[in-house]
């Protein structure tokens, strides 16, 4: 950029060019252009601030000393004309101008999407966070709520069950906050890349440039995103109880862990428990015993 608006006036070459002519290729200086401008062939020649234009740039061939134009698409590297009749003869070839706009194309497409859809994650992930974090105080507070209508004997028993939970549902969130901090991670990264992206296209148009798409075409398909996992949940469940029995005053709380797809596609393929392993119950021990559910926990 620098170089350009130091261009001097191609036309007097004395003053500073400081428009460029689209038509011409040509630096002009202020009385320059506005002689071009009067003239009838050159009259509608466009112009733009020299300031503006990216210095073009060209590679040479190390085997010819010729400018590369071509992108050998069989063994994917930028070749100049004689490569294409010499050794590179029977390849696929694509214009270096072609392949690197494709480049840019694709790779400001598909970084953009891989931000979208860690931005909408990381949003899911945070109400989802949320939401955990409000049941949790929801179990804590019927917990005590429960635990004021007991007489001062279970006082202890109700900080024991409070901590219970506590400790457990904090193992959940940990796992929440974690996701989500990875999931910025993740977002910073694609950040970073398309602040990389935005660099390069501000630079000329060369083999070197071809290289620097490639490395960052590999860079976003590395990128990944975690998907959204089922959330924990958290459920309490009161009972009746008697006041020799302290403990068994307090209802159950169970806290589903955060299950991720990969989670979950394992708990699809182990086998269903047998009929072979229910144990039979005496009469008279009926209702001593608490049961787990084999599909909900």
């Amino acid at each position: 950029m620098a170089q350009a608006a130091s261009k001097t006036c191609e036309i007097c070459v004395s003053a500073s060019g400081s428009h460029y002519c689209l038509e011409c290729e040509q630096y002009f200086c202020e009385n320059c252009k506005g002689f071009h401008k009067r003239q009838r062939v050159t009259k509608h020649h466009q112009f733009q601030s020299s300031s503006d234009v990216i210095p073009e740039g060209k590679s040479k061939c190390k085997d010819h000393n010729e400018d590369v134009s071509f992108v050998c698409n069989t063994c994917n590297v930028a070749v100049c004309s004689s490569c294409v009749t010499g050794s590179h003869s029977g390849h696929a070839f694509s214009k270096l101008l072609d392949s690197i706009s494709q480049l840019k194309e694709t790779n400001t497409t598909d970084l953009r999407s891989k931000v979208h859809e860690a931005t909408q994650n990381m949003k899911q992930i945070e109400e989802g966070l949320k939401a955990f974090d409000v049941k949790v105080e929801g179990i804590v507070k019927a917990i005590t709520e429960e635990g004021t209508k007991i007489k001062t004997m279970v006082d202890k028993c109700i900080s024991e069950k409070i901590a219970s939970v506590k400790d457990q549902s904090r193992k959940e969130r940990d796992k929440l906050t974690k996701l989500l901090e990875d999931t910025q991670m993740d977002l910073k990264a694609g950040r970073d890349l398309d602040k990389k992206i935005h660099e390069l296209n501000k630079t000329r148009n060369d083999g070197k440039l071809l290289q620097s798409l490639q490395k960052l075409t590999d860079y976003i398909a590395k990128l990944t995103v975690k998907p959204i996992p089922e959330f924990p949940n958290i459920q309490y469940t009161a009972k009746s109880a008697t006041d020799n029995d302290v403990k068994q005053l307090f209802g159950n709380y169970i806290i589903s862990e955060m299950r991720t797809q990969q989670t979950m596609n394992r708990e699809r393929e182990l086998p269903s428990p047998k009929s072979d392993n229910k144990q039979e119950v005496n009469p008279k021990e009926r209702g001593r015993y608490l049961y787990r559910c084999n599909k909900c926990g």
